[in-house]
């Protein structure tokens, strides 16, 4: 609204329209645009109080805080103070200044009459009290709320009711206060109650601002008191810091020895004197009920002295951890060093005390199957065993290692299934293998005896069989109905030789036959099947032979001289080597071809030269026999491929093309260099041994024998007589040559000429005393 100053008394007035008393009776309207004074005495609001009309039974008027610029006619107020309900009177803003009620008469309104007989009663002017303070106290009473029906400016009608009420009257109050009052109820000479003064209350937007929470008393104090311990612990902080700078942090112990608070260089030296010698202590071990120890440092665990004390640390700089550490210890483990690979090898021989699992098998008593449960075993662990060796190592306590159970292969209810469905059914017949023109049968005992169970690697078992076993009870009931394979061979005489053709085999292959065991030992009835007949062809066809060219003798050449046990020996190789075969460009060996040549083989003890002296051994005189194989092959004119002469001379031996040979030290070899192949024959007699060599004859062959050279005289050897000492009257020694000449058999070309030189030492005068 407008305002206007006044400069008599520094005060605006305000210029609206006078309204009806929050809670009086319509009065006058101010004519428009009418200033009233400002100044006005200020008497308190003490008749606008709702209890005056409710003791009258009459409704309060609405009430209106006098900010608008409107006029409220007598009969509308009248009207509006008989429909108002009491719960509606609005309680005044306490920013609302008291107003100054100014009866008006006519001489206060100029130019304005009011009508004789009228209801008007002076209407008070409302003028604001500049000197008034709201008060902080005031709570509003929200249930009375302003008519929000009206907008400023706008007159309120009249209450529909005002006019038909006869009784209705205007009158004012003591003090300028304008009031409608029932003229029945108002008699004569005596006053109306004095109203009671309303309770101002406070509008919820003219509450004072709340206090923050951290502005409390209490907040305050509470903040003090943790700001003082907060400096005391930075205080304490510092002089521990201060104090046990360069000390072992506080409350450390190092594989149970306590080192908190010490010096670092007492600290080592009580850490040394603990624990030094402990890497070579032994170190009881217990593995479940095996009592065992070990010595770290041969198991590979030293202590590693730099490690731990990293591990130590220096001072903490965490403030929790020093108030801590006032408190409780903190347990360093100590570092180690280890050699993996000795720790390994450690960890390896403990496994020797391992249980292995028994596994779940089916064994056979007297032909009954029988299931034998499985046994769990225990087996160290290996990987938890190192880490408790390596982390516990140095206490010196016995450590206790880990066991697992042992890897079970098969399960017990697998056991049960194939006794059930295998060994039972295996053995309730025979099985029969049919051959040609006969059969082979095995009974429930023999089926036993080759039947074993194995686990499938699935946590079952397999049946499988003992194949030689079978083979050995099956062949030889059928062996006649098979043809064995013979290689071609070839005979000679007369100046030639013939081939004699090869045989093919028919044999039974009874790793094809035995396929079907299993299906048979499962069946109830026909248990029998076909055995498997196959062609066997031999190493040396009848074609093959032939091709060989082997058709006349080569080379021959024959000894003698020997007799008793040196003829035994002689005749046993002659007949193993009888009939050999050597096929183009393969080579012959001695002790190949022979093998070991002992008392099992039919050699027996024989005269031999040991280190210039007579002696005896098992194969003695077999050099014999090679000497004379050496010599055929000499004369084929074959390739020499190594041997080695005797190192004294024996006079029954062509000198310098003869050799000696002994079991797994000494060889006589010679390689086939022709197109075709050889036949070796062999002839020995009580005295003398020939070797005759056969194929296909193409040089000629010459030997040249050079004269003996550079003698030497024996030497003499005295041995007590016994049987080691075997007299012999000695030989000279001396050198000689040999030159093998060959040529080509048709065109008498040399071929080829070379000359072998060989020294003979002399043989020892050897004389048996007493």
């Amino acid at each position: 609204m407008p305002h206007r100053h006044d400069p008599s008394s520094g005060h605006s007035t305000q210029e609206r329209n006078t309204a009806p008393h929050r809670a009086g009776a319509p009065g006058r309207a101010a004519a428009p645009n009418e200033q009233l004074p400002a100044n006005q005495p200020t008497e308190p609001d003490q008749y606008a109080e709702p209890g005056r009309y409710e003791a009258s039974g009459r409704p309060a008027p609405s009430s209106h805080d006098g900010a608008s610029d409107r006029s409220v006619a007598p009969d509308q107020a009248g009207a509006q103070a008989r429909d108002a309900a009491p719960s509606q009177h609005t309680a005044p803003s306490p920013y609302d200044a008291p107003t100054v009620f100014t009866p008006l008469t006519k001489q206060d309104a100029p130019g304005r009459e009011v009508a004789p007989g009228s209801h008007d009663a002076p209407t008070a002017y409302m003028t604001p009290n500049p000197n008034f303070a709201p008060n902080p106290n005031f709570a509003p009473n929200w249930d009375t709320a302003p008519n929000r029906d009206t907008a400023p400016g706008q007159h309120v009608p009249p209450h529909r009711n005002s006019a038909s009420n006869p009784d209705s009257a205007t009158s004012a109050l003591p003090g300028g206060v304008a009031s409608t009052q029932n003229s029945r109820t108002q008699r004569p000479g005596v006053q109306p109650p004095r109203p009671r003064p309303p309770v101002r209350r406070q509008s919820p937007a003219a509450r004072p601002p709340e206090r923050p929470w951290w502005k409390s008393p209490n907040v305050t104090r509470a903040g003090i008191v943790v700001g003082a311990l907060l400096a005391v612990g930075v205080v304490g902080y510092l002089v521990d810091r201060v104090v046990n700078s360069g000390e072992v942090p506080r409350g450390v112990v190092v594989a149970g020895i306590d080192i908190g608070g010490m010096e670092p260089a007492a600290a080592d030296a009580k850490l040394h004197a603990a624990l030094g010698n402990r890497a070579d202590a032994e170190l009881p071990l217990r593995i479940g009920d095996v009592r065992e120890s070990v010595v770290p440092a041969q198991a590979g665990l030293t202590i590693d002295w730099d490690g731990t004390w990293q591990r130590v640390g220096g001072q903490p700089a965490n403030p929790f951890t020093r108030l801590v550490s006032l408190f409780g210890t903190r347990d360093v483990p100590v570092v180690s060093k280890i050699d993996a690979a000795a720790l390994d090898r450690q960890l390896a021989a403990l496994h020797s005390h391992d249980i292995a699992t028994v596994e779940g098998m089916i064994r056979f008593e007297n032909a009954k199957p029988v299931a034998v449960p499985p046994v769990p075993g225990r087996q160290l662990d290996t990987v938890a065993a190192r880490a408790v060796l390596v982390d516990s190592w140095v206490f010196g306590a016995a450590l206790d290692l880990p066991e697992v159970p042992a890897p079970l292969t098969v399960r017990p209810e697998s056991v049960d299934r194939a006794l059930r469905e295998i060994a039972q059914p295996a053995v309730s017949a025979p099985v029969t293998f049919a051959g040609k023109g006969g059969a082979a049968v095995l009974d429930p005992a023999q089926i036993a005896a080759v039947l074993s169970f194995v686990p499938d690697g699935q946590g079952g078992l397999t049946v499988t069989w003992d194949q030689n076993a079978a083979v050995a009870l099956l062949g030889p009931q059928v062996a006649s109905t098979e043809v064995e394979p013979k290689d071609a061979s070839f005979t000679v005489g007369g100046g030639k030789a013939t081939v004699v053709p090869a045989v093919i085999g028919d044999k039974i292959n009874w790793a094809k036959s035995l396929e079907k065991l299993p299906a048979l030992l499962v069946a109830t009835q026909g248990r029998t099947t076909e055995a498997v007949y196959e062609k066997v062809d031999p190493a040396l066809t009848t074609e093959a032979a032939q091709a060989l060219g082997i058709v006349e003798p080569m080379g021959s050449f024959t000894t003698g001289g020997f007799s008793g046990p040196s003829g035994v020996n002689i005749r046993v190789v002659a007949q193993k080597v009888n009939g050999a075969l050597v096929r183009p460009g393969d080579t012959f060996s001695l002790n190949d071809f022979t093998g070991p040549r002992g008392t099992a083989e039919g050699y027996v003890e024989s005269g031999i030269i040991d280190h210039g002296r007579p002696s005896t051994a098992v194969g003695g005189g077999i050099s014999q026999f090679a000497t004379t194989l050496y010599n055929a092959a000499y004369f084929a004119g074959l390739e020499d491929a190594g041997h080695t002469e005797h190192s004294y001379y024996i006079s029954r031996y062509p000198a310098a093309r003869e050799a000696t040979v002994f079991d797994g030290a000494i060889d006589l070899k010679f390689r086939n260099n022709t197109q075709g192949g050889l036949y070796i024959e062999t002839i020995a007699t009580s005295s003398d041994i020939t070797v005759r060599i056969w194929g296909t004859k193409t040089v000629e062959v010459e030997s040249v024998t050079g004269d003996k050279t550079k003698p030497t005289e024996p030497n003499t050897i005295t041995l007590p007589k016994g049987k080691d000492c075997i007299a012999a009257d000695g030989g000279p020694g001396f050198t000689i040559s040999d030159t093998r000449i060959i040529k080509d058999r048709k065109t008498g070309r040399e071929v080829s000429r070379h000359t072998r030189t060989v020294k003979y030492d002399p043989i020892p005068v050897v004389k048996c005393e007493e």
